[in-house]
């Protein structure tokens, strides 16, 4: 098989989707995952909420270009029992540089390689696996440096979630320290769309489940 040209590269399509959240498997509450598009330019926003407390918010401002996603800008705001913090990150494609700024420094960092946000790496993933192309070797921009991210293909399995039952991709976030897991269950018959999605950040659990496709 050939590898998909550029004019025949596959692309993720819009979708809104909502979720159930749930931290440390005691507090409950709800998210939503929606991917949109305006001329050219996409947008992905993901609100999470556990009254009292967890909130998160997170957006990704994106092109794609044939299979390759290029980020814009990207904010991330976590509150999570009452400790709150809020990154932003500004992508300069041209200039191969990007800009991380958290808890009122700003620092700008080269991008040797194309780096993402959270979210447009998920974009990214997605279109890889859509076109066949899934590598698991990526960039990601954090606060202070432009790191190499691996991730894996860890096998197909059928998951059930409150939206019902779906064959899956399991993908694995390889991560280089114990206190932090990232598994994302997605589904080829949604392009790829995250169907659960786990992570235990500094100890504590996060689980997504998908409730309804919009």
């Amino acid at each position: 098989m050939t590898a998909p040209t550029l004019a025949s590269a596959k692309t993720v399509r819009p979708s809104s989707a909502n979720y159930s959240f749930t931290v440390e498997d005691k507090y409950k509450g709800t998210a939503t995952r929606t991917l949109g598009k305006s001329g050219n330019t996409w947008k992905y926003n993901v609100k999470a909420r556990v009254a009292g407390v967890a909130n998160a918010s997170q957006s990704s401002t994106f092109t794609i270009k044939g299979n390759n996603v290029i980020p814009t800008q990207a904010s991330t705001t976590y509150k999570l029992l009452g400790l709150g913090r809020t990154h932003k990150l500004s992508f300069n494609p041209s200039s191969k540089k990007v800009t991380s700024t958290y808890k009122g420094k700003t620092m700008t960092m080269d991008m040797a390689q194309q780096a993402f946000d959270d979210l447009s790496l998920e974009v990214q993933i997605r279109q890889d696996l859509l076109n066949g192309k899934f590598s698991g070797n990526y960039y990601m921009a954090k606060k202070d440096k432009v790191e190499k991210t691996p991730f894996k293909k860890s096998g197909n399995t059928k998951i059930t979630v409150p939206a019902g039952t779906f064959d899956t991709v399991r993908i694995d976030r390889i991560h280089d320290d114990n206190d932090r897991s990232t598994s994302f269950w997605l589904a080829p018959s949604l392009d790829y769309l995250p169907i659960k999605v786990s992570q235990i950040n500094d100890g504590k659990k996060m689980d997504l489940e998908l409730t309804k496709v919009n």
